[in-house]
């Protein structure tokens, strides 16, 4: 459950399935009062196009990422620059390797500039309640 944080990301490993902690994660934004706007399914995405391109390596077991949006927060982020749109929708990726029985990733982009408090906040709380 160690966190690994660059300086534009921020992820953990939880020892939960990939079922497990996407549903979490669903239900804290859920819990939060905040509608989920679209799940991109990568891995599947992945799978599908290889085949067009030639490519054979599978890259993750699972992956999708849960794109959502506070009105509020993303409007107070707004008025404070309206150029911090480029953080809507925010997103949190839940991800399994081939091979890596240790658990399922959890990852999000970390908000840079001044807003970036109020935002990364609410996506540490979410990612937070995976693998609990």
């Amino acid at each position: 459950n160690l966190a690994f944080a660059e300086e534009w990301m921020v992820r953990r490993q939880v020892a939960s399935s990939f079922t497990d902690t996407r549903d979490a994660i669903v239900t804290a934004i859920e819990n939060r009062g905040i509608v989920i706007n679209y799940t991109a399914r990568i891995a599947d995405m992945l799978e599908r196009t290889g085949a067009d391109i030639g490519a054979r390596r599978k890259v993750f077991e699972q992956a999708e990422i849960i794109e959502f949006c506070s009105a509020s927060l993303s409007r107070k982020m707004m008025e404070a620059d309206p150029h911090n749109i480029v953080l809507c929708p925010f997103a949190i990726s839940v991800y399994t390797l081939p091979g890596d029985k240790a658990g399922t990733w959890v990852a999000y982009r970390k908000p840079q500039g001044k807003s970036a408090a109020m935002v990364e906040g609410l996506l540490k709380e979410i990612a937070g309640e995976a693998g609990r």
